[in-house]
């Protein structure tokens, strides 16, 4: 991918591409460790000053009808689907993902545009019965300034599921991409906003590190923070505001588990469960972290998987690999050392678990006990811990045990046994004959426990809830008289 001067190149956005204070950086792509651009970081002071800017520029685009908001996310929508390249190659070479990821992200953010374009326009209020002569009306109103944190792994999407709704609603919005993907997570998003026509100083986009992101949490001018990412900095992040009194809206880790009943046909569990552990490297909170499957068809599946994963090319994703690299070497060294752990434990690698540079082999291990670290932990790396059960309930149990809540599959051909089960698993969302890894712009995604809380993205009802605060309004023709 050439290295060309784009108009984001040293800059930060806020009222425009400007240089920012804090120390510019170089964005280096994963797969190849090529330099693909400089990019200018924000500092303490140039939060304040988008702060200031933000609030300003929300009461004039919050006044806004809703159609003039609405076209703007039309507008982008419209940009990104004519040009679905400009952002795709950045989700590729910036975040490591291979092509069919970034064209999947891709289609997400246009989704997520429009779905907010429709937001604009849905009702957002009720006529109450009054307890006298009078009208009451419980409506939502914005919140203000929402500031939002997002991760690397789905750099676009992760940010543009809180940037959209909320943009549409009337808010103005402070984003802090996670500052190795700066570029897909921040700025070739404010790019094609800002040419669909979205008006200076509504959306800033400050790339930093934790200090800034701590800043931004703490900032009284920022009443809302949407937050996507680890369990470990979200508790930080719940802690911070608690003392504030600020909404804060956390989608969290997860530890999802796939649960393969007797009944199932192996090798098709197995094809599902190699997308769900092997997808973006396993790069994904949905990732499936805990396959449980029965003993009567384990020998089966964890054949098959095996055979999968051993066959999965990993490469430079700009060359077209399926699999790419692990975001960096921390991350790296913490999923090896995890597998490490594992076997240490008394697992067994059926393959992979080894490493060239940043590339992971997928990695299948078998022989696991429930104290396993690979099984208790969220790995997030291109590593499948199979367990087998024998008893149902046993193995409802094992999902139930985890502290993360946000993902869970189950594989039957007994669509309908499938969905009394799910009956009995905490978790935000179940897919019954379908990967963990799933994800739409209308549904209401979000986990439970330790997989998140605040509110839920996507989807009208949701995005109302999570983006606007009810305010009550009463109305009469007489003013009310009283005894003193």
């Amino acid at each position: 991918m050439a290295n060309v001067a784009q108009v984001w190149t040293g800059k930060i956005f806020s009222e425009g591409w400007i240089d920012g204070s804090g120390e510019a950086y170089d964005v280096i792509a994963p797969g190849s460790g090529t330099l693909l651009d400089r990019v200018g970081a924000a500092s303490v002071d140039d939060l304040d000053r988008a702060v200031t800017s933000a609030a300003a520029a929300q009461r004039a685009w919050g006044s806004q009808p809703y159609a003039a908001r609405a076209a703007v996310m039309l507008k982008a929508a419209q940009i990104l689907e004519a040009d679905p390249e400009r952002l795709a190659k950045y989700i590729v070479a910036e975040g490591g993902a291979g092509a069919g990821k970034a064209a999947f992200e891709v289609g997400l953010v246009v989704s997520e545009l429009q779905e907010a374009a429709a937001v604009a326009s849905h009702p957002y209020g009720e006529l109450l019965r009054p307890v006298k002569s009078r009208t009451s009306i419980a409506r939502r109103v914005p919140i203000g300034v929402v500031g939002v944190i997002s991760p690397f792994n789905f750099p676009a999407i992760l940010a543009m599921r809180s940037v959209a709704p909320a943009l549409a609603l009337g808010h103005a919005v402070i984003l802090k991409p996670d500052p190795r993907t700066p570029i897909a997570g921040g700025f070739a998003l404010a790019a094609v906003l800002e040419e669909a026509g979205l008006p200076s100083g509504v959306l800033h986009v400050l790339p930093g590190g934790g200090d800034l992101g701590a800043a931004l949490v703490a900032h009284p001018g920022v009443p809302c923070i949407s937050f996507t990412g680890s369990t470990a900095a979200g508790r930080r992040i719940g802690e911070a505001a608690g003392p504030l009194l600020q909404r804060v809206h956390l989608e969290l880790g997860g530890n999802n588990a796939m649960l393969v009943l007797p009944d199932a046909d192996p090798i098709a569990a197995a094809s599902v469960g190699a997308w769900g552990s092997f997808l973006h490297q396993g790069q994904i909170c949905m990732t499936t972290g805990r396959p449980l499957v029965h003993r009567s068809i384990a020998d089966q599946y964890i054949a098959a998987l095996t055979e999968k994963a051993s066959g999965i090319p990993v490469g430079d994703p700009v060359e077209g690999a399926p699999l790419g690299p692990i975001i960096d070497e921390r991350q790296r060294d913490r999923v090896h050392g995890l597998v490490e752990a594992a076997v240490r434990a008394g697992a067994t690698v059926a393959t992979g678990g080894e490493y060239d540079g940043l590339y992971y082999r997928p990695t299948v291990l078998t022989g696991l006990a429930a104290d396993n670290p690979a099984w208790v932990e969220e790995i997030f790396g291109p590593v499948a811990p199979v367990m087998v059960y024998d008893d149902l309930d046993e193995a409802i149990d094992l999902i139930n045990a985890s502290e993360y809540g946000l993902s869970v599959s189950i594989i039957t051909p007994n669509a309908y046994r499938g969905y009394e089960l799910a009956d009995r698993i905490h978790s935000g969302a179940i897919h019954i004959n379908d990967a963990t890894v799933d994800d739409e712009a209308v549904i209401p995604f979000g986990g439970l426990k330790a997989s998140g809380v605040g509110g839920r993205f996507g989807g009208p009802h949701a995005s109302l809830e999570t983006f606007t605060e009810t305010q009550w309004i009463t109305l009469q023709g007489d003013v009310e008289r009283y005894p003193f």
